[in-house]
């Protein structure tokens, strides 16, 4: 964007001037110039003609012109800095040159201080998407401004090193710099706070009302940043000047987070911790008694969740546990234990909500998280999924004793993952439950009544009838046999060395093993009784013997 005036534009005349004045001196003196000022001459010449040509340029001609003048003058004062370094050039002629840097300076600032103020009051008054554009030559004149105070403390610093110091421009430029940096440090705290603003408020908004917040919020960073940067230049050339700069230092890196060799000051990190300890002294007085009444909802709301949860547990117990609905005790644990966490879930979440949190990103946090998890425990939920089948199935219930997963025993416990399981010998085994979905389940007690198979051998020479007779008088004697369905007793097989009988008496299933130790030791004692003997495998083995012949 150009800059159009009526008048001819304050710094380039100005430089225009000095420059004339240099030329109109040199044309009387003797051609030989040294290599130093030789470059001098010919930089001044080319700001001379930039000045001629600003003249009759317009719109982005002049500001392009402009931006060569500012850039001929820094090409000029990094020559005078090395002559004042070296002692190259005549100190008559460096005081000549300073003493026109300073009058530049001067009239340097007051053209940018207005062109800055003018610019202000076209981005106060501009459409928001109309800031971004005026923004950048913003930030443009604030780097030439911070650029004109560098260059004044520099023409300070080649005074005092030609010994010539200006204790007057050096006040001055005190002043100034002092006054500005206040200014700065106000913006910088207003554009932060701002910043902090629209940062809650794009958080909260409907996406109808984003963009407009977004395009605000971007303004607001920009001229943070020009602010900020501008004010880090200063704070050098206040250090420069013994300005106090500790709570501008500490101003910057709050807001910009960047961590450097200003905060090895120790007056720097005293007032950054002053400043973080009045910050939340007053962040307790202003939100402690709020935050400790929302605390005590919350802890009220979980209070009464805990009291909800075990009633919850209990009328889920009372309804699983009827004899209507006929659940397995695993599915009654199962429906009992997820009502009770069911409602400290929402007792939670209603005491987050109370206490100002957003749920929305929450849940949605929670179910990103449910995806990746669920990706890292791809086995784990295999068992879950399994539990939820045995659950819905019921092979098998808590106390039943199974062969399940390879394992034999009763089963103590089960969850949606795993299945605990205790052995007769009195172990505990944990079964993922996928492995046993997956698996041969056999439950040994799930029946009301089993059938104790035994087999029993007599030789063939014993009676078989009366072999017969004193089984089924055993069998029969026995309580705790079922007198229906009827026990059976039958030759089975006629073996190598026994004729076999099976016996299969039916039991209730929690008899089964006191009917088996039983009956197998009443057989021994009455077959011995009987005189019928109870045969094991035997072979006869026939020798040959050969005699030899005497010889």
């Amino acid at each position: 964007m150009s800059f159009h005036l009526s008048k001819k534009i304050f710094l380039a005349v100005f430089i225009s001037f000095f420059s004339f004045s240099v030329f109109a001196e040199q044309a009387v003196e003797e051609p030989q110039f040294s290599k130093t000022e030789l470059a001098i001459r010919s930089i001044n010449q080319d700001i001379v003609d930039l000045s001629h040509s600003l003249e009759s340029a317009s719109g982005d001609e002049r500001d392009a012109i402009q931006l060569q003048l500012f850039q001929k003058n820094e090409e000029l004062r990094a020559k005078l800095a090395a002559a004042v370094s070296s002692g190259s050039l005549d100190e008559a002629e460096l005081l000549k040159q300073v003493n026109i840097q300073k009058q530049y300076a001067k009239g340097a600032t007051a053209y940018l201080d207005n062109k800055i103020k003018l610019i202000n009051e076209q981005i106060d008054s501009a459409k928001p998407e109309d800031k971004l554009a005026l923004l950048n030559h913003y930030r443009e004149l604030q780097h030439y401004l911070d650029s004109v105070y560098q260059a004044s403390w520099q023409n300070i610093s080649w005074l005092k090193k030609l010994g010539k110091p200006d204790p007057k421009l050096e006040e001055s430029l005190r002043e100034a710099t002092s006054t500005r940096l206040r200014l700065l440090s106000a913006s910088v705290e207003y554009f932060n706070q701002q910043h902090e603003f629209t940062t809650a408020q794009l958080a909260t908004s409907p996406e109808s009302e984003k963009s407009s917040i977004q395009l605000s919020q971007l303004i607001i960073k920009q001229r943070l940043d020009i602010a900020t940067t501008s004010m880090r230049d200063l704070i050098t050339i206040g250090d420069h000047l013994g300005i106090e700069t500790s709570e501008y230092k500490r101003l910057a890196f709050e807001v910009t987070g960047s961590i450097t060799h200003d905060l090895l000051n120790t007056q720097v990190i005293l007032a950054i911790i002053t400043n973080w300890s009045s910050n939340a002294f007053d962040w307790l007085v202003d939100n402690a008694p709020q935050h400790l009444f929302q605390l005590m909802v919350f802890a009220l709301i979980l209070l009464i969740a805990k009291g909800l949860a075990g009633v919850a547990r209990k009328l889920v117990t009372r309804t699983v546990s009827s004899k209507n609905l006929k659940m397995s005790q695993l599915m009654q644990d199962f429906f009992v234990s997820m009502s009770g966490k069911a409602v400290w879930v929402i007792g939670i979440m209603v005491g987050l909500s109370q206490i100002g949190l957003n749920l929305a990103p929450i849940l949605t946090g929670f179910g990103i998280a449910g995806v990746i998890i669920g990706f890292a425990l791809q086995d784990t939920l295999s068992n879950f999924a399994a539990g939820m089948m045995l659950l819905i199935y019921r092979p098998f219930d808590v106390g039943d004793f199974v062969y399940a997963g390879g394992v034999d025993g009763k089963v103590s416990h089960m969850s949606l993952v795993n299945t605990t399981i205790r052995t007769f010998d009195n172990q505990i085994i944990i079964v993922p439950n996928s492995k046993i979905w997956g698996d041969v389940i056999k439950n040994v007690t799930h029946e009301r009544i089993r059938r104790v198979d035994m087999v029993f051998g007599i030789g063939y020479s014993d009676d078989l009838l009366h072999a017969e007779s004193v089984l089924n008088d055993i069998v029969t004697s026995h309580p705790m046999v079922l007198r229906a369905p009827e026990p059976m007793i039958k030759v089975h097989t006629l073996n190598t060395s026994s004729i076999d009988f099976i016996v299969r008496p039916w039991v209730k299933t929690e008899d089964y093993w006191d009917v088996y130790w039983d009956v197998t030791k009443e057989v021994k004692l009455r077959f011995d009784r009987e005189g019928l003997s109870i045969p094991f495998p035997q072979q006869d083995v026939h020798l040959h013997m050969v005699e030899k012949k005497d010889t």
